[in-house]
C-alpha cells in the first residue's frame, strides 16, 4: 500500500526522467534527505517509485548532487547512475547548473533588477546565515541577479538567479536588505505560512546532460498555498 501511495503522489511531481537522471518539484516542507527529525524524506520517495515502477530487485541506487532547504519548494534533481552523480557534482561545484528561482516578499528591492553583492557568514549553532555589505573574517562573497516581474497590493514577486551558492543564500541576503520572504519566520517575515514554507520556489534549472551532453531545461510549476498567494500574479 504504501510503494501505490508514492507512486500515485509523486508521479504527478516527476519534471523529467531517463536512465541516469530524475527530477521532482519538491513541495514545501519536504526534506531531500534524511536527518535527525527522523521524517520521511523526498530521496526515498524516489526510491520507492523507482522500485516499483523498474520492479527492481534489492537496493535501488539514487544519488543527490544538491539540495533545497526545507521550507523551500521546486527543482530537485537526482541522479540515478554514479557516472550522473560525479559529473553532476562536478557541474553545480563548478557553476554549470543554471538556477532561477522565484520569491514573493513583503516588499520591493527599491529597483526593478539589479545585482545583490554581500559577504555571508554561517552560524552552523543556529543553521543560520548573516549578510554584510563589507568582508568579514569567514566570510563568502554571495552574488544574485533580481528581477521584480509581478506586483500585487501586499507582495512582490522576484525572479532571483544565484552568481553563487551559499547556504541560504537568498534568504540572508534578501532580508540584509530589509526585504523579506512570505512565511520566512528565521529571516524576518512576521507570520508562517500554513503549509510550514516559505514562498521560495526553485523554478528552473538548465545545464548539459551529465552522460548524453543534451541541453536540459527542468521548469517547476510553483506549489498550490493554502493562501493562494501564488495565483495573485497569474502564473
Amino acid at each position: 500500500m504504501r510503494m501505490i501511495d508514492v507512486l500515485s503522489g509523486l508521479e504527478s511531481r516527476i519534471l523529467y526522467e531517463d536512465n541516469h537522471l530524475i527530477v521532482v518539484n519538491k513541495l514545501p516542507g519536504e526534506i531531500v534527505q534524511k536527518d535527525k527529525t527522523g521524517d520521511v524524506c523526498l530521496a526515498d520517495e524516489v526510491k520507492i517509485y523507482l522500485k516499483k515502477k523498474y520492479n527492481k530487485p534489492g537496493n535501488v541506487y539514487l544519488g543527490i548532487p544538491h539540495r533545497l532547504d526545507r521550507p523551500t519548494s521546486g527543482v530537485v534533481i537526482f541522479c540515478r547512475t554514479e557516472k550522473a552523480l560525479v559529473r553532476m557534482n562536478s557541474l553545480f561545484r563548478e557553476g554549470g547548473v543554471d538556477k532561477t528561482y522565484w520569491a514573493v516578499t513583503d516588499k520591493g528591492l527599491g529597483s526593478k533588477e539589479g545585482e545583490l553583492v554581500h559577504y555571508i557568514c554561517r552560524n552552523e549553532a543556529k543553521n543560520k546565515s548573516f549578510a554584510y555589505t563589507d568582508m568579514r573574517p569567514g566570510a563568502k562573497e554571495a552574488r544574485l541577479l533580481f528581477r521584480e516581474i509581478g506586483s500585487s497590493e501586499r507582495y512582490k514577486l522576484l525572479e532571483i538567479k544565484l552568481l553563487t551558492g551559499r547556504h541560504h543564500q537568498i534568504r540572508a541576503q534578501l532580508a540584509a536588505c530589509a526585504v523579506h520572504i512570505k512565511g520566512d519566520l528565521k529571516y524576518g517575515f512576521p507570520r508562517s505560512n500554513e503549509d510550514g514554507g516559505i514562498c521560495l520556489h526553485s523554478r528552473e534549472a538548465v545545464f548539459v546532460h551529465p552522460v548524453s551532453g543534451e541541453k536540459i531545461q527542468i521548469i517547476a510549476p510553483v506549489p498550490v498555498s493554502a493562501d493562494r498567494v501564488w495565483a495573485f500574479f497569474n502564473i
